[in-house]
């Protein structure tokens, strides 16, 4: 069964980084494409951002590139998303994603597999 895992949230300042982490456990090998998602209160989800089995093709959100990384260790069977400069509307629950197939890296309804979320938190 796989599991997937977030950590790394809190409350933090405007203009401070954080980095997430997500754990997957499992069968993970089967993993084409990880990804981080996140919704605020009283939004729609929203893409972050997605990295590939092998770690060479990332994908951003079009306004977070910059400021988010989004990196995996695959011998970890983890996923990481760090995130600099950050802002008051970067306040949100951030969820990691997995799927085993292709398809479009940003819809969240085409990933087989989530986290709980992890609250983060940016004050002004």
């Amino acid at each position: 069964q796989v599991q997937l895992v977030e950590f790394g949230g809190g409350l933090v300042q405007t203009g401070d980084s954080l980095r997430l982490s997500c754990a997957a456990s499992g069968r993970t090998s089967s993993f084409y494409v990880m990804g981080w998602f996140r919704q605020a209160p009283g939004k729609e989800r929203e893409f972050v951002a997605a990295i590939t089995r092998s770690g060479s093709t990332t994908y951003y959100a079009d306004s977070l590139k910059g400021r988010f990384t989004i990196s995996r260790e695959n011998f970890k069977n983890t996923v990481y998303l760090q995130m600099i400069s950050l802002k008051p509307e970067d306040t949100a629950v951030y969820y990691c994603a997995a799927r085993n197939s292709g398809g479009s890296y940003s819809t969240g309804n085409d990933y087989d597999y989530w986290g709980q979320g992890t609250q983060v938190t940016v004050s002004s």
